[in-house]
């Protein structure tokens, strides 16, 4: 692994209340990756394309992890995901799709479109903690992840 600073786990969420929980749920799984939250779907593809308010003239690794929400308003979830695994460049960063909708269909296309796993937000605030604990731990601590062995480009 680099011994420069880790890569943010990117979360694209559009509610705020939802937001809350989720740096809550982070703060107790000991996440010891910066989180770095985008509102929107367009916000989310200028960062991960640095482009308009996120342009750079520095090297900035990709996020080590991205947790999706589907239904926001403009570019949804969706088309996010269907953008990101469809980019050479992007397709290896795991995405992780946690959104209230259990609909077979979304699933089945989430998946179809590359989502590396698809998670039901619970409205239960301890079982939500659990579970984002869990996936944390896997995802942060028990895969190995391109983001953390990628070298600066030459």
């Amino acid at each position: 692994m680099m011994n420069a600073a880790k890569p943010p786990v990117l979360l694209i969420e559009d509610s705020d209340e939802d937001f809350t929980a989720f740096t809550r749920a982070i703060k107790y799984a000991a996440v010891d990756y910066p989180l770095h939250r985008c509102k929107n779907g367009d916000l989310a593809l200028d960062y991960l394309y640095q482009r308009n308010g996120y342009t750079t003239t520095g090297y900035v690794p990709h996020p080590a992890l991205i947790l999706l929400d589907l239904n926001m308003p403009g570019t949804d979830g969706r088309q996010v995901l269907r953008q990101i695994k469809g980019d050479p460049k992007l397709k290896s960063i795991p995405v992780i799709v946690i959104t209230t909708s259990s609909n077979p269909k979304d699933v089945e296309e989430c998946y179809r479109s590359g989502a590396n796993s698809y998670l039901v937000k619970s409205l239960n605030f301890e079982r939500f903690r659990r579970e984002i604990k869990i996936l944390t731990d896997y995802w942060l601590t028990v895969a190995l992840l391109p983001a953390t062995v990628e070298q600066e480009p030459e």
